[in-house]
């Protein structure tokens, strides 16, 4: 099967050389980092590592992952962050668990393995409220819904509808998951963050919320 990798960037260029790097091992068929931006040496450090660079001067998260997606010709496409704080050793056996178990999307989960370094207590707060409410208005069961790695059929994404350009890409994207296919979530350790973050607590948080009641009526 060949894999495509998608990784979204802003000023990330301390660890952007350390994640592609640390991909390499799985001989992906290519590398996409989506650059929003970046006004250090982000891309340039990418690309000197052999990834494939897209600008996406249009800002958003979900914004960014699309473009990337667009361009992808695997079977498989990996996403995460930038920043070196999800495993990437634990990639291969998670597509082989996609393969073994006949499933099409796997969400990363944060929450079970979770340290107070590496996630904060607002945060795990937050994570549960929209964890709840998906369950609520979706019946679909979620320990972290705001996950932002995921091994999934390429095939599984090109049945979803428009998804969102902000951050509740993340939780719409395993909505869709469910609807269209089978979901699983396999526990991580995710790491501490050395750049600076991208998310705004509460702003976010709130914007994520409301999207869900926005999602669940328009169906």
């Amino acid at each position: 099967m060949r894999v495509s990798i998608v990784i979204p960037t802003m000023n990330e260029e301390k660890t952007i050389g350390q994640v592609i790097d640390s991909l390499k091992y799985l001989k992906p068929d290519e590398i996409f980092v989506v650059d929003t931006n970046s006004t250090d040496k982000t891309r340039e450090i990418a690309e000197s590592k052999g990834a494939i660079i897209i600008d996406e001067p249009r800002r958003g998260y979900g914004r960014a992952y699309k473009t990337g997606i667009e361009k992808c010709n695997g079977d498989i496409i990996v996403c995460l962050d930038g920043d070196g704080t999800y495993p990437s050793e634990v990639i291969r056996p998670l597509i082989e668990i996609l393969d073994a178990d006949q499933v099409d999307f796997i969400s990363c989960d944060r929450m079970t393995l979770r340290s107070q370094n590496s996630y904060t207590n607002l945060h795990l707060i937050g994570n549960k409220i929209l964890n709840y409410t998906i369950s609520v208005l979706y019946g679909y069961r979620l320990f972290d819904s705001q996950s932002g790695m995921w091994i999934f059929r390429h095939k599984i994404y090109k049945n979803m509808p428009e998804l969102s350009d902000g951050m509740s890409f993340s939780q719409e994207i395993k909505i869709e998951a469910f609807r269209k296919g089978t979901l699983i979530e396999i526990p991580i350790r995710y790491g501490i963050r050395l750049s600076k973050p991208k998310l705004n607590t509460w702003g976010d948080g709130f914007s994520n919320l409301f999207g869900l009641f926005i999602k669940y009526v328009r169906r």
